[in-house]
């Protein structure tokens, strides 16, 4: 049982994963870290999930690692340690389901890289987030990885040098936020997004979930290979023909495979 997680299943087909240590603005913990990344990989194992939304209770989002676990560790020793606390962020990535980051008030450091990390994000209007590590003499050179990945070289070596907090629309600019709402209806919008998401084929978000992040580093070629070798396998599945049959029947399609 989950002691920092609230763990839900909501209706069709979405479930949620609440950080759940607000009075410490959901930083991680060696044992948070480690329900999260089960968790995680539980509801990916789930066949009534399809989308999974994270979340933090209270206040904010995630303030980043809990400085109170750094004293008196060797160097091997924080080598394992950063590695733990970092599993989140690389196991969403290999999930085959979508997770939808729900954020509000602030996402540093760690918490920063995990919205950077998840598929796809929806913010408070409320939101700021920065690579904070910088300004207490450590850095970010974990959570820099995924949110690399959203803004380029350039805003990445400035967020992860100055450790400036950045506010929800200046984020949705550079490519860390998809969308923004008002903190009032954050969590109705979110769940909202994540059941219309749920609405479509499992196989086939699943598939370009997977094929995505196998091509991000492939040569321009291959990365066609690889993607037409996945849309292949896709046609050839039960959901692409009931749902090409659904389209042609002007019906709503019945989808089969999870």
């Amino acid at each position: 049982m989950a002691e920092h997680l609230i763990i839900e299943k909501h209706e069709h087909f979405v479930g949620s994963i609440t950080m759940n240590r607000p009075e410490s603005l959901n930083t991680f913990n060696t044992p948070m870290a480690g329900e999260l990344a089960l968790a995680l990989r539980d509801m990916d194992n789930d066949s009534e999930i399809r989308v999974i939304i994270l979340k933090g209770a209270g206040k904010a989002f995630c303030a980043g690692i809990d400085v109170n676990e750094l004293a008196g560790k060797s160097t091997l020793e924080y080598r394992d340690w950063i590695e733990h606390m970092e599993q989140p962020l690389i196991s969403i990535a290999r999930m085959k389901k979508p997770v939808i980051a729900q954020v509000q008030g602030v996402a540093a450091a760690n918490g920063m890289g995990l919205l950077a990390a998840a598929d796809l994000v929806i913010a408070a209007a409320n939101t700021k987030m920065g690579l904070t590590a910088i300004n207490v003499g450590l850095n970010c050179i974990g959570p820099i990885i995924p949110v690399a990945r959203c803004v380029g070289r350039k805003k990445a070596l400035e967020l992860l040098l100055y450790g400036d907090l950045i506010k929800a629309d200046e984020a949705q600019r550079l490519g860390l936020v998809n969308k923004i709402t008002d903190k009032e209806e954050l969590e109705k919008e979110a769940l909202e997004w994540a059941m219309d998401l749920a609405r479509k084929s499992p196989i086939a978000v699943q598939i370009a979930k997977k094929s995505f992040y196998a091509s991000e580093d492939m040569g321009y070629f291959q990365q066609f290979d690889l993607m037409n070798e996945a849309f292949a396998r896709l046609c050839s599945s039960d959901d692409a023909k009931e749902g090409v049959a659904a389209f042609f029947e002007k019906r709503k399609p019945v989808w089969q495979e999870r």
